[in-house]
């Protein structure tokens, strides 16, 4: 499972992308998803908002993940 980042969330993560690979520690759900990133990079817990995406398609923290989703985190965008 591949998770890419964007924006300030790709600055505070450090790197454009992150995988995966663990059964047992990979997300079960949008939600999982970011109570881990949340765990391991706290400074994401600062955002206003933060938008996932699977296989190119805003999910809902309910939606259900699987071992060859490309997941997106994208963070709030702001610009005039």
């Amino acid at each position: 499972m591949n998770v890419l980042f964007f924006g300030i969330a790709k600055d505070i993560v450090g790197s454009s992308q992150i995988t995966f690979s663990d059964e047992f520690k990979r997300p079960n759900s949008v939600a999982d998803l970011k109570a881990q990133l949340i765990i391991s990079y706290p400074e994401l817990s600062k955002l206003t908002s933060l938008a996932v995406a699977v296989n190119s398609e805003y999910a809902e923290d309910d939606v259900s993940l699987t071992v060859d989703d490309e997941i997106a985190i994208i963070p709030p965008v702001s610009g005039g």
